[in-house]
């Protein structure tokens, strides 16, 4: 056995840096962590987000409003239209049959009317003379009355001297309530124009709804939007008020985004947010806070919720919040029922940082900016 054999074997020393670096990383990863929650803690509440959100426009369920075969249909599924394009058309045949009726009718009204004008001036002229002829009987009747009572005519002088004076006033009665009648017939405008009066009006008002009508065969787009689903065919008959095709309007896009009611302390009319669509990934919207509805999601419900029963359990409800939204000229389009994720800036005054800074809470008055377009 050898000298070297019975030398011990000695350990290397592990190397300075390591435990250094080992130490460090166990002092630095928690107050790391400590810093960035504090910071958490300090900023949170400024911001309020939900990806309960989705795009909205008005739909307009477009209706006829007179009854009629469809003869027509020119728009079609998913078909852009701006406002006072044709939609479809209905026969317009019944149509025009009732507007010349009403035409001959109102002119059957006007001739009446004037025969009317004409007889009442004729009767006029008769209650005159009616009227002269009673005067000069009741004068006679007055000079028999006279020449009797001296014994120098006989008793049947006066007595027709008299029946004359009756006679004369019952055709006196008789024309001024003829007279009265021809001046009802014209509504009491004698002097003024056909035109004026009732009946003549009550004609012109039939034909002008049948004008009317005649115009509504020919249903046109009321806005600028796209036609949605519809099945509406050549041959149909529809009835007034009966849905013939939806139109999603374009002319006003808005976010719908129905928030937890716990998140809604501090948003207000007038906030700032920003939206993303799922559609367009990496597209930001600008948007601000319209109005905020006054009662929950469920209130609206067909069958709302019953919270008196025994079985109840809360659950944090949602408030639905309308956004408006700043579409630049350049940004994509967008649809109604896409979804969208919104997230509402509140401001610092709602984090414990701005507390101790001093910042402090919206009140009434405050000026809200308005909404403007690119």
């Amino acid at each position: 056995m050898t000298t070297e054999n019975l030398k011990p074997d000695v350990a290397a020393p592990a190397p300075a840096p390591r435990k250094r670096g080992q130490r460090l990383l166990w002092i630095a990863g928690p107050l790391l962590v400590a810093v960035v929650g504090g910071w958490l803690y300090l900023t949170s509440g400024r911001y309020v987000a939900t990806d309960n959100a989705y795009v909205q426009a008005d739909r307009i369920q477009i209706a006829s409003q007179v009854a009629g075969r469809v003869v027509e249909v020119l728009a079609h599924e998913n078909q852009p239209v701006k406002a006072g394009d044709v939609l479809y058309r209905i026969d317009p045949a019944p149509l025009e049959i009732t507007v010349a009726r009403a035409e001959a009718t109102l002119a059957g009204v006007g001739d009446a009317l004037v025969a009317s004008r004409d007889e009442f001036h004729r009767v006029q002229a008769t209650l005159r003379s009616s009227e002269s002829t009673l005067a000069w009987n009741e004068k006679e009747l007055k000079r028999q009355q006279e020449l009797r009572a001296r014994g120098l005519v006989a008793q049947k002088s006066l007595d027709d001297a008299a029946h004359s004076v009756a006679e004369a006033r019952a055709d006196r009665d008789a024309d001024a309530a003829a007279l009265a009648k021809a001046k009802n017939i014209l509504g009491g405008a004698v002097a003024g124009t056909t035109a004026d009066i009732a009946p003549y009006r009550a004609s012109q008002a039939t034909l002008a709804q049948a004008q009317l009508d005649l115009e509504h065969a020919v249903v046109r787009a009321p806005v600028d939007g796209i036609v949605g689903k519809h099945d509406l065919q050549a041959g149909e008959f529809l009835a007034i008020g009966q849905p013939a095709m939806p139109l999603i309007a374009t002319r006003e896009l808005w976010i719908e985004a129905n928030f937890k009611e716990t998140d809604l302390t501090h948003v207000a009319v007038g906030q700032h947010a920003k939206l993303a669509v799922d559609t367009y990934p990496g597209v930001k919207w600008d948007a601000r806070v319209a109005s905020i509805s006054p009662a929950s999601g469920a209130q609206y419900a067909v069958l709302p919720a019953q919270n008196a029963t025994g079985n109840w359990v809360k659950v944090v409800q949602r408030i639905p919040v309308r956004l408006s939204i700043v579409v630049p000229r350049d940004a994509p389009q967008l649809r109604a029922g896409m979804s969208a994720e919104v997230e509402i800036d509140t401001g610092r005054q709602n984090t414990p940082l701005a507390r101790l800074t001093g910042s402090r809470e919206p009140v009434a008055g405050d000026q809200v900016l308005a909404v403007t377009e690119d």
